[in-house]
């Protein structure tokens, strides 16, 4: 039997929908994912479903949780009411205006403490820089805990208008042309999502079956920063695409019900590579940048002419929809 190990650091992703499509977004969001947010009875079951598995404090991200702050709120106060500790929200900050104190009472009123405030080259597309650091500004002075995601580009945005959003073009000019490059790299982020675009537009390839060995993916059941989303479905930390209802995920899984997931979990990219064989696939032969981006591709694959049930298609739609 298959079953996640103790489940550690987790999120809860209350939407898809975003007022930003970054670049490096492991979960896709954009303004054109859907408008649906996690609803009270989900959010209960989800909880439920996070202590059986072990785990006893998330944060709130998304998409973008300020989407619809009734529900940001009685989503932080389910989490309170289940006894799960609540670690922070995430937010782009797109929504700062004359009315945050208000909205930040209303946030420490419910129980939340802090917030993870995005800051980098890639938010900058669609938030202008300045709205982040007006908020932890404003935070300050509410008594509202606060961090900046990530702090380090401020300098570097600093030679930018913080009143306004800015173009590929912009940033190519004002920060360095390879500054998509240069920011995935800064982040370490794992190129998942819409961020297998910069891996596969930045690093060399190399033909599917050197790319491909048999070890088994383990990660797929590691309880450390997954992620569990409004569905009420688990996503294994960085595998993004693949998303299992969480009470089987915190249980065990029967035999035969995910076959990408088991052959993924037993044997690695070679065992998912060898089950889309037999269904058709044909590697790309100009490759791949890694081993987990060929993965990500055939699993797209899969979506589109052999759908298995834990296969995300809509996940793999908008990570694909590159944000030129």
């Amino acid at each position: 039997m298959i079953k996640t190990a103790a489940l550690r650091h987790g999120g809860v992703i209350a939407n898809y929908r975003c007022t930003a499509a970054c670049r490096h977004c492991l979960y896709a969001c954009s303004p054109k994912r859907a408008e649906g947010y996690i609803d009270e009875k989900t959010a209960r079951s989800l909880c439920a479903a996070l202590r059986n598995g072990g785990c006893r404090s998330v944060h709130i991200g998304g998409g973008e949780p300020f989407l619809d702050i009734d529900r940001l709120i009685g989503l932080a106060k389910v989490i309170a009411d289940e006894g799960i500790s609540l670690e922070y929200v995430e937010t782009n900050a797109y929504w700062v205006n004359d009315n945050v104190a208000g909205v930040l009472k209303r946030l420490l009123d419910a129980g939340v403490d802090t917030l993870c405030i995005s800051v980098d080259p890639f938010h900058a597309e669609y938030v202008p820089y300045g709205h982040p650091l007006k908020l932890a500004e404003l935070c300050g002075r509410a008594g509202m805990g606060h961090f900046l995601w990530r702090r380090e580009f401020v300098p570097a945005l600093s030679r930018l208008d913080a009143s306004k959003k800015h173009t590929r073009s912009d940033m190519e000019r004002e920060l360095s042309k390879d500054y998509i490059r240069d920011t995935a790299r800064a982040y370490g982020i794992g190129y998942g999502g819409r961020a297998v675009n910069i891996e596969m537009a930045y690093s060399p390839r190399r033909p599917a079956d050197e790319l491909a060995d048999g070890r088994p993916c383990r990660r797929l059941t590691s309880g450390d920063h997954f992620h569990a989303d409004l569905y009420g479905r688990y996503i294994p930390p960085g595998c993004t695409g693949i998303a299992l209802p969480l009470d089987e995920a915190v249980s065990e899984l029967i035999p035969g019900r995910y076959p990408i997931f088991e052959a993924l979990y037993e044997s690695g990219v070679r065992g998912l590579l060898n089950h889309a064989g037999h269904k058709g696939f044909v590697p790309d032969p100009g490759g791949y940048s890694s081993a987990c981006a060929l993965c990500f591709y055939i699993r797209c694959w899969l979506t589109q002419n052999a759908p298995s049930p834990e296969l995300d298609a809509e996940h793999y739609t908008a990570a694909l929809a590159y944000y030129g």
